[in-house]
């Protein structure tokens, strides 16, 4: 392929191969400028650092303010809420925590409604629902909510069944809900495994499939998959929690 490439490189003129240049750099552009948050966001998520998360809310919330048609822009803003979601849980500021996630939602839904093809969006937005049950009267807010999280995953999954995201979402959705209305342990593991194979390096993947170990009643793995996600990420607070809170 490489001798093909190179062969037809070299019969082009001055010319062409400069209009191909500039081309490939405006390509290459395009791309970077695509989601120029991604590293900010990944560096958040890791640290779940408040102050980082409040700073990167305000930039993004300029950043839509100023481009109310960028569905990745809400969906990063999403995300960033999330973060906090998570963040006000440790600190047990229910109600941060709701507001957050209420946000984080309502943030989902205007990206999916400006770009419905997006599986991580349909996939953050089963998440969320998912959280709402836990802040709900579970008899009132399960059957509200968890016909959405599985509608929400199942069209993640329609959009996109390559997706680590899709599959750590849909692992969730089988672990958190009751038996009667589609839990089944067996079957979130098999989902965190599908994830993981995709993408071995997801620290908080590796917690949840540690939660579902130890919900099966296999400690050993728990404990195993729990040092996996410590390992990827030492220093988060919130795989520190979750590993507090599954050592008790």
């Amino acid at each position: 392929m490489r001798m093909i490439m190179g062969n037809s490189f070299c019969g082009l003129s001055a010319r062409a191969m400069g209009l191909l240049l500039v081309v490939c750099a405006g390509l290459l552009s395009l791309q970077a400028e695509d989601d120029p948050f991604k590293a900010a966001l990944e560096a958040a998520r890791r640290s779940h650092d408040e102050k980082q998360l409040q700073s990167l809310k305000t930039e993004l919330e300029q950043k839509t303010a100023q481009d109310p048609k960028d569905a990745t822009g809400y969906l990063n803003l999403a995300k960033v809420n999330t973060y906090l979601l998570d963040v006000y849980e440790m600190h047990k500021d229910k109600k941060s925590a709701v507001a957050a996630l209420d946000k984080a939602i309502d943030l989902t839904l205007r990206s999916i409604q400006l770009n419905d093809k997006s599986a991580d969006a349909h996939s953050l937005l089963a998440d969320l629902y998912g959280r709402k049950i836990t802040y709900g009267v579970a008899m009132f807010a399960g059957p509200k909510f968890g016909p959405k999280v599985k509608e929400e995953n199942a069209k993640a999954m329609a959009l996109d069944d390559r997706n680590p995201a899709v599959w750590a979402s849909l692992g969730r959705q089988y672990l958190m809900a009751p038996k009667m209305f589609g839990g089944d342990v067996a079957k979130a593991i098999e989902s965190f495994q599908k994830s993981l194979a995709l993408d071995g390096q997801q620290d908080e993947t590796w917690v949840w499939i540690a939660k579902a170990f130890e919900k099966q009643g296999d400690k050993g793995k728990a404990r195993e998959a729990l040092q996996h996600g410590l390992s990827l990420n030492p220093d988060s607070p919130w795989v520190k929690f979750s590993a507090s809170t599954l050592e008790k």
